[in-house]
């Protein structure tokens, strides 16, 4: 498994046949899409963590999602990848739906888990304040980590799936503060994307208990781009690859399936 360091940029990449980029959410990082890789086995699978996140946190200066389009279209330049599907999840799903729109020559398809097109203004200020809490340092970011374990996943989650409450909070948890408090203002900052220009497929995919992304924002969000599908996964929260992986893969299966067809 090869590992990429592009402009501070740390991305893992495995596996051969059509490329399928991968980009993470807020607190997320390569990881976040591991329990989606059974369905990928006949791609090549790149995922980069993005600057500030996971093992990219040195990047300086402030982070943007314009800074992710533009260090996701250079890592896939250097790749040699000039055509590929994407893959994203949360925050990852606006810079996804902005990569489409600067280059649909690149884009194939998207796959978005958890999609939004920006946050709403509520918690555009609930992002800022995480991003003070943050600053604090571990034990800031240790309160956040538990308030989030509580809303961000589903209590079917929370009550019979031990291991995929543990891998949201280590997820977060190995974040470096100040560079995951600049990640918040990033999504703080988060512009919308024209969607109705985005021309490749697109499948949505949110959990019914998603907060961030709830099956009615998700629904009114596919209306505005053309042939979007859309699927609402029960008793699931907004770390839908990690709550119901073998649902997220059979979606993602039959998706690329079709689009390859």
């Amino acid at each position: 498994m090869p590992l990429h360091l592009i402009e501070r940029m740390v991305a893992e990449d495995e596996g051969e046949g059509d490329a399928v980029v991968c980009i993470h959410g807020l607190g997320g990082s390569a990881n976040t899409f591991g329990p989606l890789l059974p369905a990928l086995q006949r791609c090549r699978v790149l995922r980069p963590d993005l600057p500030g996140s996971g093992r990219s946190q040195r990047a300086e200066g402030p982070l943007t999602i314009q800074r992710y389009v533009d260090a996701v279209q250079a890592f896939c330049d250097r790749a040699g990848i000039p055509r590929a599907h994407v893959v994203g999840h949360s925050m990852g799903t606006i810079v996804a739906q902005h990569l489409a729109v600067q280059n649909p020559r690149l884009v194939r398809s998207l796959a978005l888990f958890g999609p939004l097109i920006t946050p709403p203004d509520p918690a555009r200020n609930a992002m800022r304040a995480r991003a003070t809490k943050a600053r604090e340092g571990v034990a800031g970011l240790h309160e956040i980590v538990n308030q989030l374990t509580q809303v961000a996943v589903s209590s079917e989650t929370r009550q019979n799936h031990p291991l995929a409450v543990a891998f949201v909070r280590e997820s977060l948890m190995r974040q470096e503060p100040e560079a995951y408090a600049r990640s918040c203002e990033a999504l703080a900052g988060a512009e919308p994307a024209a969607v109705d220009r985005i021309a490749c497929p697109v499948l949505l995919v949110t959990g019914d208990e998603d907060g961030v992304a709830p099956p009615q924002a998700v629904r009114a969000m596919a209306e505005k781009i053309a042939g979007a599908r859309v699927q609402v996964l029960s008793r699931c929260g907004h770390w839908t690859p990690v709550e119901r992986p073998e649902d997220c893969q059979r979606a993602l299966r039959e998706f690329l399936s079709s689009v390859r067809g």
